[in-house]
């Protein structure tokens, strides 16, 4: 079980937004607020995309049945993710003190069912509470199976979701990083450029989108040897510390990953974003800066002005039909800033973003990129938010999928932005399918039936008038 101390190490990093208050630790989850999460859901969620590993619930089954599956990560091949596995403790596992004895039974059940190259661990507030030494019960399943077992020290009481995700990231650099070497390159790999390994660090490949990305990465040359976590396998985030540059996409997230990693192995990171045109060619650049390679960045110029000039002919019409439309953002983290980026690509105007989860440097994005006066949101109440649909007359709300009945109730537009989403929007290609989806939500003919009167309302207003 995590002492206080390690806890508040976590919460002390840089970029956790309450260490700029005067007041110490992560606020405390509010009754009945689905927005915090808890310490458990952020771990899970920040590794359940490594799709060839046997993740394990140790807990009650309600637990595993909390964050299994509901974030929507794709995986290029391996989906052992995909299954969920638990302890399912019972009152009587708890009683009699048959926990740990559980959990072993648990690892080597999925050891010798799936044959998984590893195999990780989630504590949960039950066991936390028991005293189980899950990590005693890993290490002793190592040695007994010949797998890797990590511990994940991550009870729901610890603090928010955003603690678990830390939690989980320590957990990485602390047992995995740095255990295997990065496979030789292909016999077929391109001898006329220089091959350069890099990582991306919060990245899930929601939907699949960091595919629209790939082919980019791999015509430049630049390998990736981990993606923590979107399609991520085990052998890859063990090679982690072999990477010459680490791009950090949400630093919400994992930040203490890359600061470990720079700390322990010198590589250097920076923060970028593949969400819009203006971001997506950023973040290339700052691939080639950081790699100081002059050839590099000469054939990086000239495939963001390919790409550029492909994708702005194929948004043209899509664009004539977008541009000055207002939009409501209310999401957070990265996004609070990089979809910004990416709408003001398409002219359409921001008229607030959501901040709920956004650090002060995210804060400063959004200010630079709408202005000292920007309105940004904290409340996320329904009523608050089609206030201000109304207020800033907006023509669509873009937000989370909790948001989405409150605004088709509201009867206004909706697009999912969340982890929910079935469509990805990274990269030049990405942008296309934002557009896309942009343009059916507005233009559907749905808004214009159901904000007309009902045939009854009609009827009546009709008699009125006629007397």
């Amino acid at each position: 079980m995590k002492s206080s101390k390690d806890i508040a190490e976590l919460l002390n990093e840089p970029a956790c937004e309450h260490n700029k208050k005067e007041k110490s630790g992560c606020a405390k989850p509010k009754p009945g607020s689905t927005a915090g999460g808890c310490a458990f859901d952020g771990a899970q969620i920040a590794m359940l995309p490594i799709a060839d590993v046997a993740h394990i619930v140790h807990g009650p089954i309600a637990c595993a049945g909390s964050s299994w599956d509901n974030r929507g990560t794709r995986s290029s091949g391996a989906d052992l993710y995909r299954i969920g596995m638990t302890t399912d403790l019972t009152e009587q596992d708890i009683i009699m003190g048959r926990a740990e004895k559980r959990l072993f039974h648990a690892i080597k059940q999925a050891v010798e069912s799936y044959q998984p190259p590893a195999v990780f661990v989630y504590n949960t507030c039950v066991p936390a509470l028991i005293g189980d030494d899950i990590t005693a019960v890993c290490k002793a399943a190592t040695e007994r199976f010949g797998v890797p077992v990590i511990s994940i020290d991550s009870a729901g009481f610890y603090g928010t979701k955003n603690l678990g995700n830390r939690i989980a990231g320590d957990a990485i650099v602390d047992q995995v990083i740095g255990t295997a070497e990065p496979a030789p390159l292909p016999a077929n790999t391109r001898t006329d450029i220089k091959i350069h390994d890099v990582n991306l660090i919060g990245e899930y490949n929601i939907a699949g989108e960091f595919w629209h990305v790939l082919p980019l990465l791999d015509e430049l040359g630049l390998r990736i040897l981990c993606t923590l976590s979107g399609d991520a396998r085990f052998q890859e985030v063990q090679t982690m510390h072999r990477a010459e540059v680490n791009m950090m996409v949400c630093s919400k997230a994992m930040v203490n990953v890359a600061r470990k990693l720079h700390k322990n192995y010198g590589t250097p990171w920076f923060e970028g974003s593949f969400y819009g045109i203006t971001d997506t060619s950023q973040a290339l650049r700052d691939f080639a800066k950081y790699l100081h390679d002059d050839d590099l960045t000469a054939r990086t110029e000239a495939l963001i002005a390919r790409e550029e000039a492909r994708i702005r002919e194929l948004l043209l019409p899509w664009k004539q039909r977008l541009t000055g439309k207002r939009v409501l953002l209310f999401t957070g983290g990265v996004k609070s800033w990089s979809v910004i980026s990416a709408l003001q690509d398409l002219g359409m105007v921001v008229v607030a973003t959501g901040t709920k989860k956004s650090t002060e440097e995210d804060k400063a994005r959004i200010r630079e990129l709408m202005g000292e006066d920007t309105l940004m949101i904290e409340d996320g109440s329904p009523k608050a938010l089609i206030k201000i649909v109304h207020d800033y007359k907006a023509d669509i709300l873009i937000a989370g999928g909790r948001n989405m009945y409150t605004a088709l109730k509201a009867k206004i537009p909706f697009l999912d932005i969340n982890q929910e989403r079935e469509f990805g929007y990274e990269g030049y290609q990405g942008m296309l399918e934002l557009v896309k989806q942009l343009t059916l939500t507005i233009e559907s003919p749905v808004w214009q039936a159901v904000r007309a009167p009902a045939p009854w309302k009609l009827s009546k207003m009709e008699e009125i008038e006629n007397v």
